[in-house]
């Protein structure tokens, strides 16, 4: 059977960094859509970003072909990239230093699992619709603090 597609932008904010933080998704589905936005109040821009790719896979309630939208180059590097090889070494860079925010990795690995997702970098402020209605969430997030 054919994976549901479904289209998500994702983005993190901060006010200070550390410092108040939100995050936003944005989900499309066969012309539904589902916003969802949160906030925390002592966080970082990097793990807002992390928590808004993981929330939106959380409300996904079943295996899905995805294109995850994010400005997050961290995200998607993390993703893409170092991932892999900080598994391969126990959740620890090529300094033998433990990842940062390898709480939200880990979760984010585990969420990411049952899917198909191609990852598209969008970059941030330049009128992407779904970009900016996700930064729009993630102030929402903070606002709501």
């Amino acid at each position: 059977m054919l994976k549901k597609k479904v289209q998500i932008y994702t983005d993190g904010a901060c006010r200070g960094n550390p410092g108040v933080g939100g995050w936003g998704a944005s989900l499309s589905y066969n012309g539904t859509h589902k916003e969802i936005y949160g906030g925390e109040q002592e966080t970082t821009n990097n793990r807002m970003e992390l928590t808004a790719v993981i929330e939106a896979l959380k409300v996904l309630k079943e295996p899905s072909d995805l294109t995850i939208n994010s400005d997050s180059k961290y995200v998607l590097s993390g993703i893409n990239e170092w991932m892999p090889n900080w598994k391969k070494r126990n959740w620890k860079t090529a300094g033998r230093k433990p990842v940062k925010n390898v709480d939200l990795w880990q979760q984010l690995d585990a969420q990411i699992q049952p899917h198909k997702i191609k990852w598209v970098w969008v970059k941030g402020h330049s009128g992407n619709p779904g970009n900016e209605r996700a930064d729009e969430l993630a102030n929402m997030g903070i606002d709501a603090l």
